[in-house]
């Protein structure tokens, strides 16, 4: 069921945004060279902990989840994009990350993610970030009401096409509110004028992800790690959205803190 939610609603979700947010900055920030992905988690754990937030991964199960999640971030590395498992892993030189955040404050959800490098970037690796950060931005711009879900994805897809890259429609955005994963889904490529028509009050992740050099998919042995087929690396940039009259306001935006 698609859900809108009022204007007092949409102040509500505004904590959650940007304790999502702040979280994310701070912890891109502490992440380096050497940084293990379990200390990360533990860093966001202890957070989330410390706000009074509560975790929507941790206990989460779906069923493409091998078994509950178990973990408060995701962490993606290099070539995995999506539901990356946190594990003992120190980080190396190089190393493309992905961190992947939601939780509920008060109720209200709010779900991010940012891809960056730790040490000495490839522009390989830069490229393919900025196309996924500016297919964000893309789908932000169209989600205004009288549009449709199928504009958002035609903007991401746009993008992405402009630059050489494949698309994957198997995951991608949703709608946010009381919990994590709603209606409706935001595929990353699409027709414009088709789908759902945005509404005020419409509140959605929207979330571009690509890979290299594929669109296909693979999963580890842990069962929610999704890596691509190719060992091509991979970026995903996310924000919270809500749909409104005067025009999309980003829940969970950085730029307050001084960071993308």
């Amino acid at each position: 069921m698609i859900e809108l939610r009022t204007p007092a609603e949409i102040e509500a979700m505004k904590p959650a945004g940007r304790f999502v947010a702040e979280t994310l900055a701070t912890l891109r920030d502490e992440t380096k060279v050497g940084t293990n992905l379990l200390s990360i988690d533990r860093r966001a754990h202890d957070l989330i902990r410390r706000a009074g937030a509560e975790s929507c991964y941790i206990d989460y199960h779906p069923s493409f989840g091998a078994s509950p999640f178990g973990k408060v971030i995701c962490t993606s590395i290099n070539d995995a994009v999506l539901h990356g498992l946190p594990h003992d892993y120190d980080l190396r030189d190089g190393d493309l990350v992905t961190l992947d955040f939601a939780v509920a404050v008060d109720g209200w959800v709010a779900d991010s993610a940012v891809s960056f490098i730790v040490g000495t970037p490839r522009d390989e690796d830069l490229a393919l970030i900025d196309t996924s950060e500016r297919a964000l931005d893309a789908a932000i711009q169209a989600a205004v009401v009288g549009n449709r879900i199928g504009d958002i994805s035609a903007a991401v897809a746009a993008v992405a096409h402009a630059d050489g890259y494949s698309v994957n429609t198997d995951f991608g955005g949703h709608g946010v509110g009381r919990t994590m994963h709603g209606d409706p889904h935001v595929p990353n490529d699409g027709k414009p004028g088709r789908g759902y028509p945005l509404r005020d009050g419409l509140v959605l992740a929207l979330e571009p992800w690509f890979l290299a050099h594929t669109d296909e998919l693979i999963t580890d042995p842990d069962g929610w790690t999704l890596r691509s087929a190719d060992g091509s690396r991979g970026s995903h940039s996310e924000h919270t959205v809500a749909i409104t009259a005067g025009g999309p306001v980003i829940l969970t935006d950085r730029s307050f803190l001084g960071v993308d």
